[in-house]
């Protein structure tokens, strides 16, 4: 058994894996390399079998969505770590074994990501993810070198390893002890935001989320579930399920509301701008959210609901009001 494990969740992706597979298997010699496949109606599987022997493929009865099929998946998959790769992901040389090297010597880092630039702008970070990512008070996700649709240039700004509150799930490192010690991602979320719920879990645990900025990998971004009103309403349900099973108590109900009215004024700039499905997208999300709401309470730890979770007390003022466009912008409050 080797220390890690590279595993790609696949669903009718035999374009991207014919383009980005290939430098995965040649850079990856430290690592064993897994397809899960999420009931994939295209000629996927076969394409890797035939073209790809080595690699070993888990084909699931049904489309689990990222968060249950990945939980479905590793199941079969023996290793130390888990680096869950999307499959439109360009890796680079020899950007394992920093990320190894670092998991040996810091026991308490549970979870890594490397520097995602934009693989069509391959000098500017990437939206998901970037540099590594945080979240206000109120649970809106930024990162180091993204915030909302502005991107950084890397100038090596954020090269130097630095603990962060969430990584990507375009290229999520993970020890399988603690993966498997909270359960795995949340099924009941299917796709988008799952990593970072998870990494609030560990957080809450007292185990550490890392970027590694020395190792860079390129995401194409938006190939594996392009904008949709779906897209839509699993970022805004999930975030409100998020919240519900991590904030601390006292904060719980006023930052609930607070999301909530950002979710509203975000589906009136949708409606004004006749963007009707989104904005139907985000009532659905927050009725689903109600549906969902004694479920998810009942996922809490009560005793693990850390209070220091975020840096930043307001990203979306900060960011369209006061015109901080920047990371480095960003004072922790």
């Amino acid at each position: 058994m080797k220390t890690i494990a590279v595993v790609l969740l696949n669903y009718n992706g035999i374009a991207l894996l014919e383009q980005f597979l290939p430098k995965v298997v040649e850079y990856s010699p430290e690592a064993s390399i897994y397809l899960i496949d999420n009931k994939s109606n295209d000629a996927s599987v076969a394409w890797v079998k035939e073209n790809h022997p080595s690699i070993q493929c888990i084909e699931l009865n049904q489309n689990l969505g990222y968060a249950g099929g990945y939980n479905e998946g590793l199941k079969q998959i023996e290793a130390e770590i888990y680096c869950l790769l999307n499959t439109d992901v360009l890796v680079t040389s020899n950007w394992l074994p920093p990320l190894l090297d670092h998991f040996k010597s810091h026991p308490k880092t549970a979870i890594l990501q490397p520097h995602i630039l934009d693989f069509k702008k391959p000098s500017h970070f990437e939206y998901a993810g970037a540099a590594g990512g945080f979240i206000d008070k109120n649970g809106v996700p930024y990162c180091r070198g993204r915030l909302f649709s502005t991107l950084e240039e890397d100038l090596g700004q954020y090269d130097a390893p630095t603990p962060i509150f969430w990584a990507s799930g375009a290229c999520f490192f993970i020890r399988s002890e603690q993966f498997w010690e909270l359960n795995g991602f949340d099924a009941e979320f299917f796709a988008h935001q799952e990593e970072i719920d998870l990494c609030w879990r560990i957080h809450n645990q007292g185990y550490k989320t890392m970027a590694i900025g020395k190792v860079k990998v390129y995401h194409v971004g938006g190939a594996t579930l392009a904008p949709s009103p779906r897209k839509t309403f699993l970022n805004h349900r999930n975030s409100l399920w998020m919240l519900t099973k991590n904030l601390p108590k006292n904060e719980l109900y006023l930052r609930l509301f607070v999301r909530m009215c950002w979710d509203g004024l975000a589906g009136i700039y949708y409606f004004l701008g006749f963007n009707f499905s989104s904005t139907w997208a985000i009532i659905k999300a927050h009725l689903a959210f109600y549906n969902g709401f004694n479920s998810m309470l009942k996922k809490r730890n009560a005793k693990t609901q850390d209070a220091d979770y975020f840096q930043v007390k307001n990203v979306v003022l900060k960011y369209f009001l006061y015109k901080k466009l920047n990371f480095k912008d960003l004072n922790k409050e």
